[in-house]
């Protein structure tokens, strides 16, 4: 996967880039501090994927992105922010970003991310899980036990939205799959549901795991 990385902080670029050259699969193609460069970039590059910071020093990572879907680029983008704030999160999903990562994620789950962004889908980081819940209206009607979850089981709920075995989600937490296992009981309990593919319903419907348009 090809990257490039739209942040104003020269050492929070500099880490992403250590972090993500770890992987094999990723190569990070250039960065950018602004607007006026990012957009540059994007052009010369042709990258797969960009990381935007939300915002830009006085500019704003979302209408960075807005202005780069208009004038054509088709990467998929990925907003890297600090904010849990209702109104950035929605903005984000209105403009139809690919992923929402906080800048608290460990770098394991970054990379898990972008790995699940690359794959056709998006991704939205389970300390804005309750936002997500939020903004999606839901048929189901224990959506009251939804703040019982800790955030482990919000991030099993997510992999169980994805379709994920008991071995692929301990692989990609890095948890045993006899933990995977207490926690994937834990979420049926506390959310009322009967199996994992009420389970793995549940999160689609809620919008906390949605394929790409593509």
């Amino acid at each position: 996967m090809q990257i490039v990385i739209v942040d104003d902080h020269p050492l929070v670029r500099k880490g992403l880039t250590s972090i993500l050259t770890i992987d094999g699969a990723i190569e990070i193609l250039g960065e950018a501090a602004n607007r006026k460069d990012a957009l540059t970039l994007f052009h010369d590059t042709t990258p797969d994927l960009a990381i935007v910071d939300l915002r830009l020093g006085n500019e704003s990572g979302l209408e960075l992105i807005t202005e780069a879907k208009q004038q054509g680029i088709t990467c998929k983008f990925v907003v890297l922010t600090s904010s849990t704030e209702e109104h950035d999160f929605k903005q984000a999903k209105e403009i139809g970003v690919d992923g929402y990562i906080l800048k608290e994620a460990l770098p394991e789950e970054l990379i898990h991310a972008l790995g699940v962004i690359g794959r056709g889908r998006k991704y939205y980081d389970p300390g804005v899980f309750d936002l997500v819940i939020k903004s999606k209206e839901s048929p189901f009607e224990n959506d009251r036990h939804i703040e019982q979850l800790t955030p482990k089981e919000k991030e099993i709920l997510l992999e169980l939205g994805l379709g994920h075995s008991n071995k692929q989600i301990s692989q990609a937490l890095y948890i045993t799959e006899f933990t995977v296992k207490k926690h994937v009981s834990q979420v049926l309990a506390k959310l009322d549901l009967a199996d994992r593919t009420n389970a793995a319903l549940y999160a689609n419907a809620k919008g906390l795991v949605a394929y790409s348009v593509n």
